[in-house]
């Protein structure tokens, strides 16, 4: 609970810079590009996580990795991540400005699961509807579940359209359970 805390404060704080600077989508990409660098390389988030490794140690390393592909402010940022030692809650942190992000730019991302992979127009349909429905853009961010047989499940924060084929025979398994 604290980390998530901390992690929105930091978040917070990167967001309203990002706003001063007018650059809120740049460095939500460069974020999103760091955060995803430490999903992928566990040895990094090791070693840049790790409280017996010195501050200075991970600076040169976060500089190798990064040079000077990334912003001077997502730079600093990272730096004062590492000084405060709050370098593991990149990922938190990340997902929290992604949410003020999208929030500020009125966008919804929708968590769209499948069981085989949809193709371009289905998808460009199935973003229309929704946005149709919300009266927001939507991100979609698809996933494969081979279990839901067919169909489509739609996760939009605390919002579920289950219009999978599994949902549909459950159900019609308990209409008949019930007569």
């Amino acid at each position: 609970m604290l980390n998530l805390q901390l992690a929105k404060k930091y978040a917070v704080a990167m967001f309203e810079l990002a706003q001063e600077e007018n650059k809120l989508v740049e460095y939500g990409e460069q974020l999103a590009e760091i955060s995803t660098l430490f999903k992928t390389q566990p040895e990094l988030k090791a070693f840049m996580s790790n409280p017996q490794i010195q501050p200075s140690a991970k600076k040169e390393l976060l500089n190798k990795v990064f040079g000077s592909d990334i912003e001077k402010s997502v730079h600093n940022f990272m730096l004062l991540l590492i000084d405060k030692r709050r370098i593991a809650l990149i990922e938190e942190i990340v997902g929290e400005y992604e949410a003020l992000s999208n929030e500020v730019r009125n966008i919804v991302v929708a968590h769209v699961t499948t069981a085989v992979a949809m193709e371009k127009p289905q998808e460009k349909a199935l973003t229309a509807k929704l946005e149709a429905i919300t009266g927001k853009h939507i991100q979609l961010k698809t996933h494969i579940d081979k279990s839901i047989i067919g169909g489509v499940v739609v996760k939009m924060g605390d919002k579920l359209i289950d219009g999978s084929v599994t949902s549909k025979i459950k159900s019609l398994g308990k209409q008949l359970m019930a007569n």
